[in-house]
């Protein structure tokens, strides 16, 4: 199976040129706003966003290098991503950011606020620069999904309100649309059209659900690379995410109203938290999601037969099963 450094080194050319157009795009005369721009870019992540980007730029160039077009729309969706994540620790309270002080903890909440803002306005610029009215049309329409998302994570936690559909709901958009809208514009940047991305973004809409119930199972075990707890975060921040929606679904479980009750408080203490923790453990809820996840993969995989039997579509089927097998 290839990996996903592999993966990484051999879009590594790409990569270098879209960051180059990142860090162009975000020059600025602030002498405070470079700083943070700086500073936040200097950790940048593994780039899986824009490698889903140039990857189906790739798939329908004809075996020819990547446009600069391809660069531009992978550059606008990064600069989009990074925004949420941005304006996302500042919602969450958020400490830190890719290992090192989020922007909201170094400098304060106003200047988090603006930052994102200014990396908004720079993929903006980027999906200008395609000259392709429908890679700009689906960075408007990604940025409310995102939004959306996000809104109805936060209405769902304050009215602790969730079942299995609603959860797959919110992650389709606050997360799997940033998926299937990579796979998009590198697709139309490099001249394809709706009908043969279909299967593409059904597959990378998958990729991005496996993505977040992944990104939530971390949330129920502690982090030995920070060195104190981690786990509940989450909970601490009144939402429930599948392991434990599961549990709360098995009615048969003699623990299950005391459970439900205890997940409805207003506040979780730190008791509370570990509580349900264990409870979602105990009752099966790591093994369902890793089912579902699995579920799911096997039905994405189907898709990529459309494509044939050819080494990038034999990377975004590496994608998949990094995502699920990773630790971190």
């Amino acid at each position: 199976m290839t990996s996903f450094k592999k993966i990484q080194d051999s879009v590594s050319g790409d990569l270098e040129r879209l960051n180059k157009i990142i860090g162009d795009t975000l020059k600025s005369s602030s002498p405070l706003m470079q700083q943070v721009v700086d500073n936040f870019l200097a950790s940048k992540g593994k780039q899986l966003r824009p490698i889903l980007v140039i990857l189906s730029g790739q798939l329908f160039s004809n075996g020819t290098a990547v446009s600069d077009n391809v660069i531009y729309a992978g550059a606008a969706i990064e600069l989009l991503h990074n925004a949420s994540l941005i304006h996302d620790d500042v919602i969450d309270e958020s400490q830190q950011r890719r290992g090192r002080p989020s922007i909201n903890r170094i400098w304060d909440n106003h200047i988090a606020v603006l930052v994102g803002d200014f990396f908004v306005s720079g993929a903006l610029y980027c999906a200008e620069k395609t000259q392709q009215f429908k890679i700009i049309s689906v960075m408007a329409h990604l940025g409310r999904e995102l939004s959306l998302g996000e809104i109805e994570q936060i209405d769902n936690a304050r009215h602790h309100s969730i079942d299995e559909q609603t959860y797959i709901a919110i992650i389709r958009r606050k997360t799997a649309s940033l998926f299937s809208s990579c796979v998009q514009v590198g697709g139309y940047a490099a001249g394809a059209d709706d009908d043969r991305l279909a299967d593409l973004r059904r597959y990378a809409e998958m990729l991005g659900l496996c993505f977040q119930i992944k990104d939530d199972i971390f949330d129920y075990f502690d982090n030995p690379e920070v060195g104190k707890p981690t786990a509940g975060n989450d909970l601490r921040e009144g939402k429930m995410t599948l392991p434990l929606i599961y549990a709360l679904s098995r009615t048969d479980l003699p623990e299950h109203g005391d459970m439900l009750a205890l997940s409805r408080k207003q506040e979780l203490l730190p008791d509370d938290i570990a509580t349900l923790i264990k409870f979602a453990k105990d009752a099966g809820g790591i093994e369902y999601a890793y089912g579902v996840m699995e579920r799911i993969r096997n039905e994405a995989q189907a898709l990529l037969a459309t494509y044939g039997n050819n080494e990038t579509a034999g990377q975004f089927k590496a994608i998949f099963d990094y995502i699920i097998e990773r630790s971190k």
